[in-house]
């Protein structure tokens, strides 16, 4: 039987109280302004548990509370129901969130028993286009899909422009604790970002994200896999990869460098010319900095690292070094620096220093890790979720970076990643011997009981 994911209905979802005047105009910084405008995709998936309950009746239930709950996260999370007014800033104008309902014919455990399935990015509401860069774009979009005899799925697209990974998983959990009536667990969002990293009218494009990455954006057709490694895994990788310059890596280092030598190999088996390889990895600085930003503050709090290793460096412990090394100098007298009216030249001083590193000649790979997140611990009344990914399409044919994103398992010591390749090179990943000794392929999240 053919699964199906059938929209049900379409609507806004308002905040409960209008945003005051002086709240009208959300003003970015310029981090903000530094970042792609795309959407941050999640998607947490719930077994059942509400087994004495007609699942006609528990799903009828749970669609008002989810509307009601997100209603009232909406008035906390004011921006996030407004829209796109230019690259400034955002029209807090209280149009609200675009909320769809769906439902799938088949149950939930069937849905995630299909390995990499190409269903999951149905999921997401998908009427709006991917990027969010025109006057009047939502902020926020949400879809919510019940299945056959019971299970429920929460897809998110939040706009980049307001918020970063930790900023879309506050979001979630304060809407999910308001669900559970729980409120001493959603403290009020702090949207000061612009204040402490002012923007710029005259912000320089070639100081973007995209700009630094145009060069090694390749249309063609792009493939995504899910890649396991579990507790055992990371253990046997981080003893093979300590050294007395890193005598602790971390299990985010040990899986980055892992994959970083997998995919060097597939570029250099499709290539006969030798390249060096740009490493980067998405740092978060709430925690770096001195004092620290508080963890509920919304927006993009972002810093990119970056570690040139030449196509000879292939040892694990090596490329463990180069990233260790580069990820600290993101440390707190930089991102002081970073604050204030002088932050945006040195923050351009710091991207052209990245940019000097880069040419035709080079390949990149892009890791964004969401580990420590929490997201396995968003409880929205009926449990914690079975599974949670960023979702997008597992084949498509669009222009792309070779693209990374770690995330927790289920468990917690883990770590699942979602790589993104073109689909020459990931045929060949798939098959490489040293990736697959500790990495688990082909596996349904329902059997991930380790890690």
């Amino acid at each position: 039987m053919v699964m199906v994911v059938e929209i049900v209905s379409k609507e806004f979802i308002k905040p409960t109280s209008p945003t005051p005047p002086h709240l009208r105009t959300h003003m970015l910084s310029f981090l903000d302004q530094f970042l792609p405008s795309i959407y941050v995709p999640m998607v947490l998936f719930y077994m059942d548990q509400e087994r004495s309950i007609p699942v006609a009746a528990s799903n009828s239930r749970r669609s008002q509370l989810l509307k009601e709950s997100l209603s009232e996260t909406l008035t906390l999370f004011y921006p996030l129901a407004g829209r796109i007014k230019d690259h400034l800033s955002i029209d807090c104008n209280d149009e609200g969130a675009y909320y769809v309902e769906a439902r799938v014919n088949r149950p939930l455990c069937e849905f995630l028993n299909l390995t990499d399935s190409p269903y999951v990015s149905q999921l997401l509401p998908a009427e709006p286009t991917w990027t969010a860069t025109t006057a009047g774009g939502y902020i926020a979009m949400i879809q919510v899909t019940t299945f056959a005899c019971g299970g429920i799925a929460i897809g998110a697209f939040l706009s980049h422009v307001i918020a970063d990974g930790p900023a879309a998983t506050k979001f979630i959990s304060s809407w999910a604790a308001l669900t559970r009536k729980c409120g001493e667990e959603a403290p009020c969002p702090n949207f000061d970002a612009s204040l402490v990293f002012p923007q710029s009218v005259a912000y320089p494009r070639e100081a973007t994200f995209l700009a630094l990455l145009s060069r090694f954006v390749k249309k063609g057709k792009w493939k995504s896999r899910r890649i396991i490694f579990d507790a055992s895994a990371i253990a046997a990788l981080k003893a093979k990869t300590a050294s007395s310059s890193v005598p602790d890596p971390t299990r985010v280092e040990v899986v980055s460098a892992l994959l970083s030598k997998c995919i060097k190999a597939t570029f250099k088996a499709k290539s006969d010319i030798q390249k060096s390889t740009l490493i980067t990895h998405i740092v978060n600085l709430r925690q770096r900095a001195r004092p620290q930003i508080p963890k509920h503050s919304m927006g993009n709090f972002l810093c990119l690292a970056a570690a040139l290793v030449t196509a000879k460096e292939t040892e694990l412990d090596n490329l463990v070094c180069h990233l260790r090394k580069e990820i600290r100098k993101i440390d707190g007298d930089l991102i002081t620096a970073l604050q204030g009216d002088g932050g945006l030249l040195k923050y351009c001083e710091y991207m052209k220093e990245i940019g000097k590193g880069t040419n035709d000649n080079i390949d990149i790979i892009l890791f964004s890790s969401w580990c420590n997140f929490g997201l396995y611990e968003i409880d929205f009344g009926w449990g914690k979720p079975t599974w949670v990914t960023c979702a997008t399409e597992s084949n498509s044919e669009i222009g792309m970076v070779n693209t990374i994103v770690l995330m927790d398992t289920k468990m917690g010591n883990g770590v699942e990643a979602r790589v993104f390749l073109e689909e020459q090179h990931m045929v060949m990943l798939e098959q490489n011997q040293e990736l697959r000794a500790f990495g688990i392929l082909d596996q349904s999240p329902l059997n991930l009981k380790v890690g």
